[in-house]
């Protein structure tokens, strides 16, 4: 149930109030969620010309996601919950069909319970279910089966496919009543086919012949299609290997749905992973002969480590900005680098660096340079209780078994690094299973910790179970307070003051968690407060902003560079993460306004060279005026060389069919040139460029010479003296 949002709260250090506004774009820009055993189904529910669909899962009944869009650019949100009344026991997924011929769409559900009929007693446009008890009980279905609706036999009332789970078999049963009472028994059915354990089939018409084929996933990778060979009213599936062959091979649990999203006539591909995140294949070919190109932006970019996320926020890098780096079920560490900024953070899975680090599972990891030789080592906890600490070697992680005094704490091991005394070392803090906190006080030095235990430090808190603890001064006191996640999905704070843990049940009361919840306080836009992150059980990340400091975040632009050559030019980046609009620009020269613009560049005019200037550019919005971007350009005879890279024109952008990205490279060492998409994936590049003038020309293919679909994607320029990131836009 959700609560209010904060009052103002009086405790004997006054806090301010810290109002928390959610923000999915943080971890998850396209909006839609990544559920546990995700399964969309494409219907027009609003009848507005659009395809919206439900999402089910393993967690919740089906979400309605609707297309605030148009046909051929969809924009999916989460829209109004219209299940809310319907169990997640009695449907894991939901189909529409007019099962009773009065013109609205019903709902057909699969879940634990078996399979299930709510007939729409609402309106076409404000539908509501309610069940008809007993439609299906003929039919000897199990537990979760997979239902979808067509009209097979071409007999004006509907027949169903069934997909079982704990077998494979794929079933067809045909509709022996009428397109208004409809009447399933065993006696009508059809085996068609035997994928696995679990099947999740669809009806499509995927040769174009009139007919209806069926595509289904399962339990292992890829797909089965049953290209029905035979009649309208004689249908013969057979099993076809090639219309979809590659497709899947990297996921789990894949559950389809053909639906022509960018409204070209043919049927595209989505479908939802074990994992959770939505799989997206474009069809760029026909509808008889499909070519498929994954399309990474209308899904992507979601941020899942796959289950019980366990994250921390900590300059890996040491780029200034926060990176993310989690713990997760299976045992591993995932590392998420910051390529955005301070204020705006991008993400880009290199979890290749803790690749050596793999223990049991539910793990969970701390930072911190432990033996002060400049590199960041890791301590790392899992389900069976004990600790482990791997040494930093510059290329990777070694594990070393001298570090760490023994420690278990009995299951579910959760550590932290923090200076708890403020003493300059590092102390070591430790949920556990039961959830307590053990704490490790460091007796020896910054270079050779000795860590001992201190009973009752953390006084009698016990949080239930599983124990995920975060700290930060959240009452500015400058002493560290506590936050801690639980099995259950709550979050338990702690204030230290007078040398006490004092409980406070207000200042998250209006967080909402899942189950296993990780938290993790960091002050993640730059903004001087602690945000919160939090993992859970599904494996993705909530992102809540504190707006303490900031009634309305104003964001200065980003990355200003300067072109020396004359006539002197300028150039930024539009800020990220404002929520005031943007007005324009302020151009100001050694303090002294200049003029205003509503572009990202700006040429001077009589430049004087012989003397060094300061340029400064703000941002001018509505709710006032950023602080500065600033860039100082030391003296110089034109043609001087101050700047790697000059002004980056990349035009047209966005772009149709070619871009141009010009550049000159002003220093020796070779540079290089990639594209990446948001998922962080390489697309393009170019490589060991050299001094000089440069034109590259990008026809929106990837290196395979396939056309990648539209989107936002992130050209880096790479040189000895840095990494200069622009984004490029598609629109076909």
């Amino acid at each position: 149930m959700k609560k209010c949002l904060f009052l103002l709260f009086l405790l004997p250090v006054m806090i301010l109030a810290q109002p928390w506004q959610q923000d999915n774009e943080i971890f998850n820009p396209s909006g839609i969620p990544s559920l546990s055993f995700s399964q969309p189904r494409f219907v027009d529910l609003d009848t507005d010309g659009d395809m919206d669909f439900f999402l089910g899962n393993t967690n919740s009944a089906p979400l309605f996601i609707c297309n605030t869009g148009t046909p051929s650019l969809p924009h999916f949100v989460i829209g109004d919950n219209l299940l809310a009344n319907i169990s997640f026991i009695d449907a894991e997924l939901a189909v529409c069909a007019d099962m009773n011929a009065d013109g609205k769409l019903d709902l057909i559900t699969g879940g634990y319970t078996g399979l299930h009929l709510f007939l729409n007693t609402g309106t076409v446009q404000s539908p509501v279910y309610t069940e008809q008890l007993g439609y299906f009980t003929a039919l000897e279905v199990g537990n979760s089966p997979v239902p979808d609706i067509a009209d097979v036999d071409y007999d004006g009332d509907m027949d169903l496919v069934l997909g079982l789970s704990e077998d494979g078999a794929v079933r067809v049963y045909l509709n022996t009543g009428t397109s208004y009472d409809g009447i399933f028994v065993e006696e009508s059915m059809q085996l068609i086919g035997d994928v696995g354990l679990y099947a999740y089939p669809i009806f499509c018409d995927m040769d174009n012949d009139g007919d209806q084929d069926i595509l289904c996933g399962r339990d292992e990778h890829g797909f089965v299609y049953y290209q029905n060979n035979g009649t309208t009213s004689s249908p013969v599936w057979e099993n076809n290997s090639s219309l979809f062959s590659g497709l899947g091979n990297t996921t789990y649990w894949n559950s389809p749905d053909l639906v022509d999203l960018d409204n070209d006539t043919d049927y595209d591909l989505i479908f939802g992973t074990a994992d959770g995140p939505l799989q997206y294949y474009v069809n760029t070919g026909t509808l008889s002969s499909p070519q498929w190109q994954e399309n990474t932006n209308l899904f992507g970019g979601i941020i899942d480590a796959g289950g019980a996320s366990s994250p921390i926020l900590f300059d890996f890098d040491g780029d200034v900005d926060l990176d993310l780096i989690c713990g997760t079920q299976l045992g591993d560490i995932k590392y998420y680098k910051n390529i955005g900024t301070v204020y705006a953070p991008a993400w880009q899975e290199e979890s290749s660096y803790f690749s050596s680090i793999d223990h049991s599972i539910y793990s969970a990891i701390t930072l911190g340079d432990v033996d002060a030789d400049g590199l960041t080592d890791a301590i790392v906890g899992d389900l069976s209780g004990n600790l482990y600490f791997h040494k930093n070697t510059g290329t990777g992680f070694i594990q070393q078994n001298d570090i760490l005094p023994p420690i278990s704490v009995g299951g579910w091991s959760v550590p932290r690094l923090i200076d708890m005394e403020l003493d300059g070392d590092l102390d070591l803090a430790v949920g556990n299973e039961a959830g307590n906190i053990y704490f490790y006080q460091n007796n020896g030095t910054v270079e050779i910790p000795q860590w001992t235990v201190v009973s009752g430090y953390f006084g009698n808190i016990d949080v239930g179970s599983n124990c995920s603890p975060t700290f930060g001064d959240l009452d500015e006191n400058g002493r560290w307070d506590l936050l801690a996640g639980d099995l259950f999905g709550s979050l338990h704070c702690y204030l230290y003051q007078n040398h006490n843990w004092v409980p406070n049940t207000e200042l998250f009361s209006g967080i909402e968690t899942d189950q296993n919840a990780a938290p993790a306080l960091a002050d993640l836009d730059h903004d001087g407060d602690l945000d919160l992150v939090i993992g859970d059980y599904d494996g993705t990340f909530k992102f809540y902003r504190n707006q303490k400091y900031s009634g309305a975040v104003l964001n200065p632009p980003l990355n200003l560079l300067a072109n020396t050559d004359e006539p002197v030019t300028i150039s930024w980046e539009e800020p990220q993460g404002s929520t005031s609009p943007l007005e324009h620009y302020n151009i100001y020269l050694d303090d002294e306004f200049v003029d205003s613009t509503t572009y990202t560049f700006y040429t001077f005019l009589n430049w004087n060279f012989e003397v060094a200037h300061i340029v400064k550019v703000t941002a001018q919005y509505v709710a006032g005026e950023s602080l500065p971007a600033m860039i100082e350009i030391p003296p110089t005879p034109i043609n001087d060389e101050c700047q790697s890279i000059s002004i980056i024109n990349i035009y047209p952008n966005p772009f149709t069919n070619i871009t141009n990205i010009n550049f000159t490279l002003k220093t020796e060492g070779n540079a290089s040139v990639a594209i990446y998409n948001l998922k962080g994936q390489q697309i393009k590049s170019w490589d060991t460029l050299p001094r000089g003038n440069h034109n590259l020309i990008w026809d929106g293919k990837d290196m395979q010479g396939r056309s990648v679909a539209n989107g936002i994607f992130l050209l880096q320029i790479k040189t000895p003296q840095g990494i200069t990131i622009r984004k490029i836009s598609i629109i076909k």
